[in-house]
């Protein structure tokens, strides 16, 4: 007979790995797709970088969250 995880063990590490990394994941999950946007922006001549420094203004600031 095999012994391993049960599904309340499986359940509870997934639980505590999710709370650990909740706050640097959430914040990422929002600030990469800004980043990106404000990289393909940035290539808008005249006014592209000027928005890219906002957008990532922005990024850093949601980064400072505390989740």
């Amino acid at each position: 007979m095999r012994r391993g995880l049960t599904a309340a063990g499986k359940l509870a590490i997934t639980t505590t790995l999710a709370l650990m990394l909740s706050g640097c994941f959430l914040t990422k999950v929002v600030t990469v797709p800004m980043r990106i946007g404000g990289a393909v922006i940035s290539v808008v001549p005249g006014i592209g970088n000027d928005i890219d420094a906002a957008i990532d203004t922005a990024a850093d600031t949601v980064d400072l969250i505390p989740i």
